[in-house]
């Protein structure tokens, strides 16, 4: 074979190599757009609106809810695939109770995009002296690693229907989740409780994992026995509580 046509045989190969690489990237975005774009849609605007009580705010990551409190202040990250507004009932109670919440948005809300993001807001708000941090299921594990880093920076760490898979050592930790959820793994539940020295645990009977938040039923979940607004209730007087205690 002549020198000439071996180059061709060469060039033709890797614009077929080349080609398969671009097919292959075009499907596997197509297919991430397609999962990121199929998420679970808040149905809380009736809490996004400022009362007497709670004054509600879009920042630049998110939402505040500003209530009665001064100087502490809940950073909260959204369940994985879920509209980050949907805990919007449970924050507004919060912030009636003395906590102010912020709530974020995470990049195609996937909290695994924007684990750092606490740090824009607590940067940004360094009026608030009491920093806590917290989330559901996915957001709460990515909380729970920016937690894990940024210890003597918080007074707590909350999480809702998770856990931790990083050392927390005596960062005060608090863990609700339902009885009838069958999203969360409770084997990892348990295993979570290792990292933390200071760790409470309490379990709403009647509760599922999609209750912490507005946004419907949810794939795989058990059935709750309790309205969402039973477990927003007893999900806000246990962190309200923890938090003064």
């Amino acid at each position: 074979m002549s020198e000439t046509k071996v180059k061709k045989s060469r060039l033709s190969a890797g614009k077929i190599v080349l080609l398969v690489v671009i097919v292959l990237i075009v499907v596997v975005a197509a297919a991430f757009m397609w999962y990121v774009g199929d998420y679970y849609h808040a149905d809380a605007d009736e809490y996004l609106v400022s009362s007497d009580t709670v004054s509600v705010m879009y920042v630049d990551d998110g939402v505040l809810f500003y209530g009665s409190g001064n100087d502490t202040a809940l950073i909260f990250y959204p369940g994985a695939k879920v509209e980050y507004t949907a805990y919007a009932p449970i924050m507004v109670k919060l912030a009636e109770g003395g906590v102010d919440c912020f709530i974020i948005e995470m990049p195609f809300n996937l909290a695994f995009f924007g684990m750092n993001k606490a740090e824009n807001v607590m940067s940004e708000f360094v009026s608030y002296e009491n920093w806590y941090i917290g989330g559901h299921s996915l957001g709460g594990a990515m909380a729970a690693s920016f937690a894990s880093n940024h210890r003597d920076e918080l007074c707590g760490l909350v999480l809702l229907a998770s856990y931790s898979t990083s050392d927390l050592g005596d960062l005060p930790t608090l863990s609700i989740y339902g009885s009838e959820d069958s999203v969360l793994n409770l084997e990892s539940l348990e295993a979570g409780r290792q990292y933390s020295t200071d760790y409470t645990e309490i379990c709403i009977e009647g509760g599922n994992h999609a209750g912490f938040g507005f946004y419907g039923d949810q794939s795989g979940d058990g059935t709750a026995t309790i309205s969402p607004e039973e477990q927003w209730k007893t999900t806000t007087s246990e962190i309200l509580s923890w938090v003064e205690g």
